[in-house]
């Protein structure tokens, strides 16, 4: 069998696994998946989406009891948990339940469009790159939905974090990426940060181990329904975490 021939056969034995983090969604929800399906469909991936709901009192995973009673079991994936328990653990427990060798992270609440993910599977294909990520800070990247204040506080810890762990990415907080399945776990198993600052660590421990980082412009948008969840005490958590790693990598 040729190179060429073997690539192929590579590339379609490629499963996407995306992972979907919920707590109180029960109105984005329907749209995000609806909008994964459309993209992922008629780009002709072979996917599942595995929706990690932590106990939300809103009824989420009713609504996604109802999405996969449409969409099918084997497309949407139910791993709820009993109680909030943080996103770095809802990633180790889709991790476990992941059944395609690349893994997609992303919110559920609209800010990550779903027709990026295409483009990241092809940056990942032509380079062979350990992970992607979406960026709002560089070519043509932006953020719409947010008031001045938000903005500078991101763009600020943004440039802070680059003067201090030169990380060789320009997106740190961001939360929509792809990764090689084995290359997530090697990271996850790292880190030792929780929640917001959760993604950060995940990129520094990628330049410590030497993984190659690809970069998709990307435009993130403030959730549509719902309540934003960074607060005060994710803020002075992210400054605590900043220190540690400046500190220790």
């Amino acid at each position: 069998m040729s190179v060429t021939a073997l690539d192929s056969e590579i590339t379609k034995s490629d499963k996407y696994s995306i992972l979907l983090p919920t707590y109180n969604e029960r109105e984005n929800l329907p749209i995000i998946i609806w909008l994964i399906i459309k993209y992922l469909d008629n780009s002709g991936y072979d996917y599942e989406v595995i929706v990690i709901d932590d106990g939300s009192p809103d009824g989420t995973l009713e609504v996604a009891k109802q999405l996969q009673k449409i969409y099918g079991s084997n497309k949407i994936v139910l791993r709820p948990r009993e109680k909030k328990l943080g996103l770095g653990t809802a990633y180790i427990h889709g991790i476990k339940h992941a059944t395609g060798n690349f893994i997609i992270i992303m919110d559920a609440d609209l800010s990550h469009h779903p027709k990026f993910i295409p483009k990241f599977i092809e940056l990942q294909r032509e380079h062979d790159y350990d992970l992607v990520s979406g960026t709002r800070y560089n070519n043509g990247g932006g953020v719409h939905g947010w008031d001045f204040k938000r903005k500078l506080i991101s763009r600020g810890a943004n440039f802070l974090t680059q003067i201090l762990l030169r990380p060789g990415a320009s997106d740190l907080t961001g939360s929509f990426r792809l990764y090689k399945k084995d290359v997530l776990q090697k990271l996850v198993d790292c880190c030792v940060s929780k929640g917001y600052v959760f993604q950060m660590e995940m990129i520094i421990r990628a330049r410590q181990l030497d993984f190659t980082i690809g970069e998709v412009p990307i435009t993130f948008v403030d959730r549509v329904y719902g309540e934003s969840k960074l607060g005060g005490s994710e803020i002075f958590q992210f400054a605590k975490a900043l220190l540690y790693l400046f500190a220790t990598t």
